[in-house]
């Protein structure tokens, strides 16, 4: 559905129409009511675009509308059209918090300068809010999972809404950086074991002789140093999620435990003999080939083969780049509002960069760079400009990566101009019918970029 950028009242009919039409030149999505009271019922916290109105209307008047918009996002622009003798009202509206007026006649390039303007305003008000909230969730420990455009991540995204309700143990796999721990902590949050505890552990942090305790737990006693009793990984994460994190770094005495603890869901703190029932969901990850490793011993095969039930494959960042440049300004976003600074916008030469690099620490990476350059500037890139001359090149056709690149900077240039078609055109140096036709080619659309919506991916 399009976003609207301009809902419209005015009684009159004429009127209604006539700024319609103009607006619609100007690819202003605009919706007319002849009353308040049906335009209210529409209204919510989240609409991304303006109110103008008239001030006289039957029943509900501009001031009466404002307040009323104020009540549910204060954030709103509402924009007043106003005759000769309503100025001191008008006044009193821009007091109470009103975007603007405009009075009667008015030039039709200062009305669309002005929405123009306010719809701007709201656009980086509802920004700001997302950035806000994402800043929440980012406070706390890890990396969280965001959208992905390409293929095989919009793939991953639809397994995980599949399982994401189910009790299924599952099983990820993929090369260090790539989001496993992001993957296992949007598995949990958005599941109904959210209210209860998600506990990680890295399998190959942990010292071998440590590994089991912290793991299952043990009675006071029960070895030397252990003065007291200790809850034990598994027994905290109860009705919640346990992610095993480097599964293949696990001994291979004590994945005969996890083996048991898989099939039972019962464990038994060490120097104990009593069996504590689990209601508990197993994540694990790897960045190895687990069934190359049981095939050479390395990894019990019964394990693997008991975690293999749901696997879910995490694509390195070089095989989705259609990713890249939207995850990047991601990044730089929130560590914008995270630090206090401007984000500035790539230009064409530093998108191409950036789809150029390999990324061999993948998302992770990312992130860092993004990190980097909002607070160093473009400086932050010239690492990736000194390795682009010299790193061989990557195992993908021409053909792919032109048309990797040719997508990014479509779509880069549809979120900077907020799905407008005419400003796209002008940004981006083509006519209407190309930029048409290679939209359709990438399976864009601008009604996604007018929702304004942060989607991101890993």
């Amino acid at each position: 559905m399009t976003a609207t950028d301009v809902l419209f009242i005015d009684d009159d009919a004429a009127i209604r129409q006539a700024i319609q039409q103009t607006l619609q030149l100007e690819e202003l999505t605009t919706e007319t009511f002849d009353n308040a009271a049906s335009a209210l019922k529409i209204l919510r916290p989240d609409f991304q675009g303006v109110v103008l109105c008239d001030f006289h209307m039957p029943g509900i008047n501009g001031l009466d509308l404002l307040k009323a918009v104020q009540q549910i996002d204060e954030s709103i622009p509402v924009i007043i059209l106003t005759g000769q003798g309503d100025i001191g009202t008008a006044v009193t509206a821009m007091q109470l918090g009103a975007y603007d007026f405009i009075e009667k006649p008015f030039n039709q390039d200062e009305l669309i300068e002005l929405l123009k303007h306010a719809l701007e305003k709201r656009h980086l008000a509802l920004e700001n809010r997302v950035l806000k909230a994402q800043l929440r969730i980012f406070a706390r420990p890890g990396p969280r999972l965001l959208g992905g455009e390409s293929p095989k991540m919009k793939r991953v995204l639809s397994m995980l809404e599949n399982l994401v309700d189910t009790s299924a143990d599952i099983l990820l796999s993929g090369e260090t950086g790539a989001g496993k721990d992001a993957i296992a902590r949007y598995i949990h949050e958005t599941s109904e074991r959210s209210q209860h505890n998600f506990v990680a552990i890295n399998c190959g942090a942990v010292p071998e002789n440590l590994i089991e305790s912290e793991l299952f737990g043990h009675e006071a006693g029960a070895f030397t140093g252990a003065e007291k009793k200790r809850i034990g990984k598994f027994e905290h994460a109860n009705k919640g999620t346990i992610f095993l994190d480097e599964l293949e770094s696990m001994p291979l005495a004590l994945q005969v435990r996890l083996l048991r603890v898989l099939e039972e869901r019962k464990v038994e703190r060490l120097g104990s003999n009593v069996s504590i029932g689990l209601d508990v969901r197993i994540i694990a990850a790897t960045k190895s080939d687990l069934k190359s490793k049981s095939e050479r011993g390395e990894f019990r095969e019964d394990l693997y083969y008991r975690l293999n039930v749901i696997q879910i494959d995490i694509p390195p960042l070089r095989e989705r780049r259609e990713d890249i440049h939207l995850l990047f300004h991601h990044f730089a976003l929130i560590a914008a509002a995270r630090y206090g600074r401007e984000s500035i916008p790539l230009n064409k030469q530093q998108i191409g960069l950036l789809l150029q690099h390999d990324w061999p620490g993948n998302v992770r990476e990312l992130r860092n760079r993004a990190e980097r350059y909002v607070l160093m500037g473009p400086v932050a890139l010239d690492e990736i400009q000194s390795a682009a001359s010299v790193d061989t090149p990557t195992p993908q056709s021409l053909s792919d990566m032109v048309d990797a690149f040719e997508r990014s900077m479509i779509q880069n240039a549809l979120q900077m101009c907020q799905g407008s078609i005419k400003d796209t055109m002008e940004y981006l140096g083509l006519a209407r019918k190309t930029l048409y036709d290679k939209m359709k080619k990438h399976g864009l659309d601008k009604a996604q970029f007018k929702e304004d919506a942060d989607h991101d991916g890993l």
